[in-house]
């Protein structure tokens, strides 16, 4: 009897880890599988905070945004669908592409306006927006577009004039330089920004921030071109621009330090779909801080799964 003692003993103590670990194994599984189930692939993309493929992940301003169809990321705002063909979380920006914009190839136009242009609902302004370095270039715009008869100014009592420019050293001075305007009897060089006294100019370049909604067909246009520049070096030419549209996304600064907190603990961030509130999620249930706090007693902290750890180890 005495030497089955040590036997039983260990016993004991390998029933008793055993217990532990199927006592937590299930919580255990649930957190990894919150873990894994917002991250997503679309193609070669990886989908991530603030982005995300599924309902009540990521963050709520990005909510309703993008979609993977085909094995191809778009995204959908006010304005149409836009290809998504980068995602840089490390400067937050993103590259989209209008297949009905023109390039310095080939210019889209059509009387009733062609391309998507860029506006987003009101309620997402806060959140997504174009790069300040990108250039838009309206294309064929009447001469009662609001280009050139102005926009409303409360402010200032009356209606001011938007003349075009040139946006991080692009504008359509350059861009008439491009074989897609090869025929089409546009000057290439010294035209004003209102156009010659018989007519408004066929492009007029404009940074987003100006008017805060690029509507191809509201502007009275027949189409557009987009392009931006990254690189602190000026591009040799408008063949050389970079054509699309970079968008810089953002969250406000009250919201900022909630996801990190929430991976700390070991959760994932997530959104209530009723509120859009920020949510951590963490397996067994949901917080509106972190993991590390339980919702009403129930489920499982990060805390506590590291105890049961600790505890496992020792009694192996």
């Amino acid at each position: 009897m005495a030497e089955a003692a040590p036997f039983l003993l260990r016993l004991n103590n390998g029933v008793s880890s055993m217990i532990c670990v199927l006592l937590l194994l299930p919580a255990f599984l649930r957190t990894a599988a919150a873990s894994s189930s917002c991250r997503s692939y679309c193609g070669n993309m990886t989908v991530d905070y603030p982005f995300a493929l599924r309902p009540g992940c990521g963050h709520g301003g990005f909510r309703e945004l993008l979609y993977c169809i085909n094995g191809v990321l778009m995204l959908h705002i006010a304005s149409g669908s836009y290809r998504v063909l980068d995602i840089d979380y490390a400067y937050a920006g993103l590259t989209l592409h209008d297949p009905a914009m023109s390039d310095c190839y080939s210019l889209a136009r059509s009387p009733d306006g062609l391309g998507n242009g860029f506006e987003v609902e009101a309620w997402r302004a806060a959140y997504l927006r174009p790069d300040p370095d990108n250039v838009f270039m309206l294309i064929g715009c009447r001469p009662d577009s609001p280009l050139f008869q102005g926009f409303p100014a409360p402010s200032r009592g009356g209606r001011r004039h938007l003349p075009c420019r040139n946006v991080s050293g692009m504008g359509c001075e350059e861009y008439y330089r491009c074989p897609a305007w090869d025929g089409e009897g546009q000057p290439r060089a010294g035209e004003a920004a209102y156009g010659s006294p018989v007519g408004p100019p066929q492009c007029c370049a404009l940074e987003f921030g100006a008017i805060r909604a690029i509507n191809v067909s509201k502007l009275r246009c027949e189409g557009y071109s987009s392009a931006y520049s990254l690189a602190p070096v000026r591009a040799a030419g408008p063949g050389a621009w970079a054509y699309g549209i970079r968008v810089a996304y953002s969250l406000p600064a009250d919201q900022e330090g909630f996801c990190g907190a929430c991976q700390a603990t070991g959760g994932v961030c997530g959104y209530d779909q009723e509120t859009n509130a920020d949510l951590c999620l963490c397996g067994r249930f949901n917080s509106t801080s972190n993991c590390d706090s339980t919702a009403g007693g129930a489920g499982v902290s990060a805390a506590g799964i590291k105890l049961y750890f600790i505890f496992i180890i020792l009694y192996l």
